[in-house]
C-alpha cells in the first residue's frame, strides 16, 4: 500500500472563494432562478430564499473526499460516500453536453446564425432530435465536435495542481462572467419596456408566503444551485488551510451567489420586458425555463433587437460558457478526491480517468434522442439522486457521527459569525424534514406522468446508482490511510 502524500491547500482565501462562487454560480442561475421566483410568488420568493441561503449555506470542514469521510465514521458507510458520488458525476455527464450546446450559440450569435426560427434551428440542425428510439444509433455530428472541445477545456483546467488548475482559471472566469452580466443587465434596463419586465418579477404575491410550495420551491433552489449533497463544498474545503473562519467564508459565496442570480433575473426580465412591450406577447408566455429560454426564446428577442442583439447575444452566451466551465470543473472534484483518497492517483491520472469515462458515457447525450435523454437524467438524478444524498448527508452528520463533533471545527476562527444551538435544531430535525416532503413530492410527481420510455431509462439509471458505488467500494484501497 501507498501512503498518501501531503493534501494540496489553497494557496489563499480568495482561490477558494472563486472557486466556490464559480461552482455555485452555474447555468442554473442564469436560466432557473428567474423562472422559479416568477412561478412562485414574485418578489415574495426573495424572503424564503434567503432565509434557505442562512439554513443550508453551511460549510463543512473535512479533509477528505466523501467516501474517506463516510469511511472514517463507519467502514459500511464508505459505499453511501460512492452512492453520492455516483449521482454527482452523472449530473456531469449530461451537463457537459449542455454546456457544449452553448459553446456552439457563442459564434453563432455573432451573425445570428439560428435564423428566423431559433426552435426549428435548434431541434433541427444542432440537435437533429427525434423521439424514436432509433435516434440512439444517429450522431449530431455539431454537438459531438463541442462535447469534445469542453471535455478537452475541463481536462486541461483540471489535471494541474489545484492552484495552477482550478484556482487560476476561476480567477479569471468567474469574475469576467460578473462583469459581462454587470454590462448585460445595465444595458437591458435601458430598453423599453423593461421596468415592465422587472416590475413584473419584483411585485410580491403577498398571499403564496403562506403557500408551503413557496418554501419547497426556495429550498429547492438553494440546494440546486449551492449543489447541496453533490460534495463540491466537501471536496473544495478539504484543500483549506487550518485558520480559515469557515462561516464567515461560506456565508460570502452564498450572498455572493444570491445577489448574482436576483441581479441576474433582473437582467432577463428587463428584457422579457422589452419583447413583452414592443411585440404585445404576455410575459408569461415568454418565461420558461433551462434549454428553450437559452437556446430559442433570446435567440427570438436578439433577432428583433437588430443591431444591439449582435452585442449583447454574444456577451450572453459567453456568460451562459463560463459558467457552465467553472460549475463542471467544480463538480467533477469530487470524485477525483476520492478516486485519489483511496487508490493513490497522482492528480493528473485521476482526472485522466474522469474525463474519459465521463466522455464515454456523455456520447449518450450526442445522439438524436440525446435532448430527451438529458432531460430524463436531469429530472431522475436532481428529484430522486441529490436530494436523497442531502437526507442521508443530514442524518450521517448529524445524528450517527454528532453534529457536536463538527461545531468545534467550524467555529474554530469563527468571529461574530459562530453556529450555535438554533442552528443544530434546524439541521437536525426541521430541514430534513422538508427536505423530506420535497423529495416525496418529486418522486410521486415523476411516477404519475412519466412515459414507458422515461421509466425505462430511470429503472437503468437506477440500477447503475446502486451498481457502481458497490464496485467501487470493493476494489481495495491502494493508499495506507484510507
Amino acid at each position: 500500500m501507498s501512503q498518501k502524500s501531503s493534501s494540496p491547500r489553497w494557496e489563499s482565501n480568495i482561490s477558494f472563494i472563486l472557486a466556490m462562487i464559480g461552482s455555485a454560480v452555474g447555468l442554473g442561475n442564469i436560466w432557473r432562478y428567474p423562472y422559479v421566483a416568477y412561478t412562485n410568488g414574485g418578489g415574495a420568493f426573495i424572503l424564503p430564499y434567503i432565509i434557505s441561503i442562512i439554513c443550508l449555506g453551511t460549510g463543512y470542514k473535512f479533509k477528505s473526499g466523501m467516501s474517506k469521510i463516510l469511511r472514517k465514521i463507519n467502514t459500511k458507510y464508505e459505499y453511501i460516500g460512492w452512492f453520492i458520488q455516483t449521482s454527482t458525476f452523472f449530473i456531469l455527464t449530461y451537463y457537459v453536453c449542455v454546456v457544449a450546446w452553448n459553446l456552439l450559440y457563442v459564434p453563432l450569435s455573432f451573425v445570428k446564425g439560428w435564423g428566423s426560427n431559433p426552435d426549428n434551428f435548434l431541434n433541427t440542425v444542432i440537435l437533429e432530435s427525434t423521439t424514436d428510439v432509433s435516434g440512439l444509433f444517429h450522431i449530431a455530428i455539431y454537438v459531438l465536435i463541442a462535447l469534445t472541445i469542453v471535455w478537452i477545456i475541463l481536462w486541461y483546467i483540471s489535471h494541474h495542481d489545484i492552484n495552477k488548475g482550478i484556482g487560476k482559471f476561476n480567477k479569471i472566469l468567474t469574475p469576467s462572467l460578473f462583469i459581462i452580466m454587470i454590462i448585460i443587465v445595465a444595458f437591458a434596463l435601458t430598453l423599453p419596456g423593461s421596468g415592465f419586465g422587472v416590475l413584473t418579477l419584483l411585485t410580491p404575491d403577498l398571499s403564496a408566503i403562506t403557500n408551503s410550495d413557496i418554501w419547497i420551491a426556495a429550498l429547492s433552489q438553494i440546494l440546486f444551485s449551492l449543489s447541496i449533497g453533490m460534495c463540491i463544498v466537501v471536496a473544495y474545503t478539504a484543500y483549506l488551510p487550518d485558520d480559515v473562519n469557515i462561516p464567515k467564508n461560506v456565508l460570502l459565496v452564498a450572498l455572493a451567489n444570491s445577489s448574482f442570480e436576483v441581479f441576474t433575473a433582473i437582467g432577463i426580465f428587463g428584457i422579457l420586458g422589452f419583447m413583452s412591450t414592443t411585440h404585445g406577447i404576455p410575459i408569461n408566455e415568454l418565461v420558461t425555463q433551462g434549454t428553450t429560454l437559452a437556446f430559442v426564446a433570446f435567440p427570438q428577442i436578439f433577432n428583433v433587437m437588430g443591431f444591439i442583439g449582435y452585442i449583447i447575444g454574444p456577451l450572453f452566451f459567453i456568460a451562459l460558457l463560463f459558467a457552465g466551465i467553472t460549475s463542471n470543473i467544480s463538480i467533477m472534484e469530487p470524485i477525483i478526491l476520492s478516486l485519489r483518497d483511496k487508490f493513490g492517483f497522482e492528480r493528473k491520472k485521476a482526472v485522466t480517468i474522469c474525463c474519459v469515462v465521463g466522455f464515454i458515457i456523455s456520447l449518450l447525450f450526442t445522439t438524436s434522442l440525446g435532448s430527451s435523454l438529458v432531460g430524463v437524467f436531469d429530472t431522475f438524478i436532481n428529484q430522486f439522486g441529490v436530494v436523497l444524498n442531502v437526507i442521508i448527508e443530514l442524518i450521517l452528520i448529524t445524528w450517527i457521527y454528532g453534529i457536536d463533533k463538527i461545531l468545534p471545527g467550524i467555529n474554530k476562527n469563527a468571529t461574530f459569525l459562530k453556529i450555535g444551538p438554533k442552528w443544530k435544531i434546524w439541521m437536525k430535525y426541521i430541514i430534513p424534514i422538508i427536505i423530506f416532503i420535497i423529495w416525496i413530492k418529486g418522486i410521486s410527481e415523476s411516477l404519475i406522468t412519466n412515459d414507458t420510455f422515461t421509466n425505462t431509462v430511470q429503472l437503468l439509471l437506477l440500477v447503475a446508482l446502486f451498481i457502481v458505488p458497490l464496485i467501487l467500494t470493493k476494489i481495495p484501497a491502494k493508499v495506507e490511510d484510507y
